[in-house]
């Protein structure tokens, strides 16, 4: 069974930094794309970053872009996503997705639709 599950959420100050990781069982992460995605309250899921499975791509939502980088370690079926610079329109619950995606464009790999496997979450509170 594909499961993930997400961990790292904290509070943080303004311009500070997180990581957090999703890590998967049940399947290895070299053939699912893994998508980070949040939802603030009030407002829609949105897309924020996807690691492909076809070829190892990365796309970031727009809002995060220069500030959150996404990777994997294979070893530890992991993947994190670094998030610098937090600002207090980042908070937000975050999700890690697994779909059998392959993307071949930024809105395809961000799209919450194309994942099958999420996890429960994981709150991320940006705050002086």
């Amino acid at each position: 069974q594909v499961r993930v599950v997400e961990s790292g959420g904290d509070l943080v100050q303004p311009g500070g930094s997180l990581r957090l990781s999703c890590t998967a069982s049940g399947f290895g992460l070299e053939y699912y794309a893994i998508g980070w995605f949040r939802q603030a309250p009030g407002k829609e899921r949105e897309g924020v970053s996807c690691l492909s499975n076809s070829d190892g791509s990365t796309y970031y939502a727009d809002s995060v872009k220069g500030r959150f980088t996404v990777s994997r370690n294979n070893a530890k079926n992991t993947v994190y996503l670094q998030m610098n610079s937090l600002q207090p329109e980042d908070t937000a619950v975050y999700y890690c997705a697994a779909g059998l995606v392959f993307p071949t464009s930024a809105a395809q790999a961000l799209d919450g639709n194309e994942y099958d496997s999420w996890g429960q979450g994981t709150q991320v509170t940006v705050s002086s």
